[in-house]
């Protein structure tokens, strides 16, 4: 190893732990959703103009603080769902 590459064995993680999986895979899913159907609402009602930027990050920003409490509470339920219409992997 030249003494340019960083040692990988003594770079910090800085992962967070897997028990946060599920709620950063809640979390990215709503932030990427609310984006996008927030984008398309907006044009839709607004059209394409100067002000659809600032238009776009409100409607996100509003449609994220409503949708993440709501995906966290409904989650489990999904699972459920999921959990019955699915048959468990073959070992």
């Amino acid at each position: 190893m030249s003494r340019l590459e960083p040692n990988i064995s003594t770079r910090r993680d800085l992962r967070l732990a897997a028990r946060w999986a599920p709620l950063m895979t809640s979390f990215l899913l709503c932030v990427f959703m609310c984006g996008f159907v927030s984008l398309v609402a907006t044009v839709q009602t607004a059209g394409i103009s100067v002000e659809v930027g600032a238009d776009w990050i409100k409607a996100w920003g509003v449609s994220f603080l409503l949708a993440f409490p709501v995906v966290l509470l409904v989650m489990p339920l999904v699972r459920a769902i999921v959990s019955r219409l699915c048959r468990p992997p073959e070992t």
